[in-house]
């Protein structure tokens, strides 16, 4: 069973990592590369503060920090432990592959700790913001998906690394948003 879901998934990342052409590599180097996203993470600051206070805002920050350092270690844990090779380094499927990146980064790569990272911050400020500011949140989860998608485009990723890393980013966005939450009132900062 899970040989077959594997043969799927590599399947998968073959037809949708060819489906790419050098029209669009630009583009989707551009979603993949982390510092492309710091822009968005200053806005979101931005418009945390405006709608907390500087305390809650400083909690967010340090919030945001530890979900981030969560999910990266999650993902290195998942990485070294599994050790599921990179399409790159996979011999079934690297000749077969577009590597659009100049190199394909660590040799293992269950699960994307990029799809986690971006999907557990676009849930944790789209479930902070609420329905106040509902057209952030949709934003936020495309820009996940966005970024999810890159890795399979460049070859660093297998669909099911990139999905499995969107889930675990949900569950860590949102449990961290109740972290938060419980750190507010804690601290009395409402």
């Amino acid at each position: 069973m899970l040989e077959e879901l594997l043969h799927h998934d590599k399947a998968l990342f073959l037809l949708l990592n060819n489906l790419g052409s050098p029209t669009w590599d630009a583009f989707w180097m551009f979603m993949t590369d982390k510092f492309t996203s710091i822009p968005l993470y200053l806005l979101l600051v931005f418009l945390s503060f405006k709608q907390l206070s500087l305390k809650k805002t400083l909690v967010l920050l340090g919030v945001v920090a530890l979900l981030i350092t969560a999910t990266n270690g999650l993902a290195d844990m998942f990485k070294y432990g599994l050790q599921r090779l990179r399409p790159c380094y996979d011999l079934e499927v690297n000749s077969l592959m577009r590597l659009v990146k100049g190199s394909c980064g660590g040799r293992f790569g269950y699960f994307s700790a990029h799809a986690a990272n971006t999907s557990a911050v676009a849930f944790f400020f789209t479930f902070l913001l609420g329905s106040k500011q509902r057209y952030i949140g949709i934003f936020l989860m495309v820009w996940a998906v966005l970024v999810a998608y890159s890795r399979v485009y460049i070859g660093v990723h297998y669909p099911l690394d990139v999905v499995s890393g969107m889930l675990i980013g949900l569950f860590f966005g949102w449990l961290f948003a109740k972290l938060y939450i419980f750190a507010v009132q804690s601290l009395a900062l409402e």
